[in-house]
């Protein structure tokens, strides 16, 4: 029957972890717009809140990197975004124009400050937050 088939929760959570990142990416986009909510507000509400600032700036492992100008070569800038973020030309130039704009939110430092170089050497502005 039908009723047998449904998925569990731990069947889909399966699912997302086989995922390609762009593909999960693309998946958290269709659930924003589909229920009408923002994952980032999601994880900011459940992240940790005690510890104080401080200790929450020691323990950081996660960098978002955002490029505040695509500066005078933007389309070195857009192949940067397409090589590091797998998007569409289209989509890579939409995100370049919207400057700024963060490319890749909670990687690690290593490969944030990886990320910053190759979008530099491109010609953009970059910071890591």
């Amino acid at each position: 029957s039908l009723e047998n088939m449904a998925l569990t929760k731990e069947d889909i959570l399966n699912a997302i972890a086989e995922m390609p990142v762009m593909e999960l990416v693309e998946l958290i986009e269709a659930a924003e717009e589909k229920f009408n909510v923002s994952a980032a507000a999601a994880v900011a509400v459940a992240g940790p809140a005690a510890g104080g600032d401080a200790a929450a700036a020691e323990e950081k492992t996660e960098f978002d990197v955002v490029m505040t100008s695509f500066g005078g070569n933007k389309v070195a800038v857009i192949k940067a975004v397409r090589g590091a973020t797998g998007l569409g030309l289209k989509e890579a130039k939409e995100v370049v124009e919207s400057a700024p704009k963060a490319i890749k939110e909670g990687v690690s430092k290593d490969e944030a400050e990886a990320l910053k170089k190759e979008l530099e050497e491109a010609g953009a502005e970059v910071e890591i937050k």
